[in-house]
């Protein structure tokens, strides 16, 4: 590094040492939380005895990764994983969108305060209570099935059918997320230049076309760099804690994901090396669709993440 480079440097880390100082526990929650533990990656080729430890293990090379492939739940775990991921994309990602639109539109500072809290308050839900929530709810005897039985509907148990379970999982997730999702995209909303709208008005505009030709443009870039996200995240196949805390053997056929078979493979039969084989591969596959992600809408848009 040159000298000058080097001074700079200095000077500046002189100038900005607190801003630096308060960088320093970020930097090391990454550092020991998230890159340390990559050393462990390699027992995702070794036959992994905890008594024998990462450098006792014996060397197998690629032979979890074609055990997995060769294995008549692999086409499972991925149709399950990529459509649940899928249906979370087709019907989640657009609603906290389409609901600060809606939110934008409203006058009443009351009434939004109101709905925007009835919206933002499920996000704090523990998990668990919400899994617990639908269990009871979803029951045989549960609320939704006597309300349903009001209008001459059969009872079911939603939760042990596998046809039902997607549809439970992306409509739970929404309701849980929708609100806070909203933010970001209110934000986005709030830094549209507001003579934008002035100037649309005098074209004769009304609130529609405004929304149509000068909010639903400004927020695109946001958008994008959300839906990029979004497709870094979808080999993930949803919340790992909700699928666990909702599905059983009899609706493994459509709930069962890779991340799931993961926690049962590796932590409750034990087979550490197999089940970091598998979870290396998703995480790869993951990075590898953010990567194209980026790439395609760097070419077709003006908008990317980097």
């Amino acid at each position: 590094m040159p000298q000058s480079a080097i001074g700079r440097l200095l000077k500046d880390l002189a100038r900005n040492k607190y801003v630096y100082f308060m960088l320093v526990p970020v930097v090391a929650y990454y550092v020991i939380f998230l890159y340390v533990p990559m050393y462990g990656l390699q027992i995702a080729f070794k036959n992994f005895s905890p008594v024998k430890g990462i450098w006792g293990s014996e060397w197998v090379g690629f032979k979890h990764f074609v055990t997995f492939y060769e294995s008549y739940y692999f086409w499972r775990l991925v149709r399950n994983t990529l459509l649940l991921s899928f249906y979370e994309l087709l019907f989640g990602f657009p609603a906290p969108i389409i609901l600060a639109l809606l939110l934008n539109e409203l006058r009443n500072r009351m009434f939004k305060g109101f709905v925007q809290s009835v919206t933002y308050l499920p996000h704090f839900i523990s998990m668990v209570v919400v899994a617990g929530m639908l269990v009871d709810f979803l029951a045989g005897d549960g609320l939704i099935n006597r309300v349903t039985a009001l209008l001459g509907a059969a009872p079911q148990s939603f939760l042990i059918k596998p046809e039902w379970f997607r549809t439970v999982y992306v409509a739970s997730g929404i309701w849980q997320g929708v609100g806070w999702g909203s933010i970001i995209y209110l934000a986005a909303i709030a830094g549209i230049d507001p003579t934008l709208y002035e100037a649309c008005k005098v074209d004769g505009a009304g609130r529609f076309k405004q929304m149509l030709h000068v909010t639903i443009p400004g927020i695109m870039p946001t958008v994008v760099i959300m839906l990029i996200l979004a497709m870094g995240r979808l080999m993930s196949g949803g919340s790992f804690e909700k699928i666990v805390l909702l599905y059983n053997s009899t609706t493994y056929e459509t709930a069962d994901v890779i991340s799931t078979f993961v926690y049962r493979r590796g932590l409750l039969q034990m087979d550490y090396g197999f089940s970091a084989a598998i979870g290396l591969l998703n995480n790869v596959v993951n990075f590898i669709l953010l990567l194209s992600a980026n790439a395609i809408s760097r070419r077709v848009s003006e908008h990317k993440l980097w």
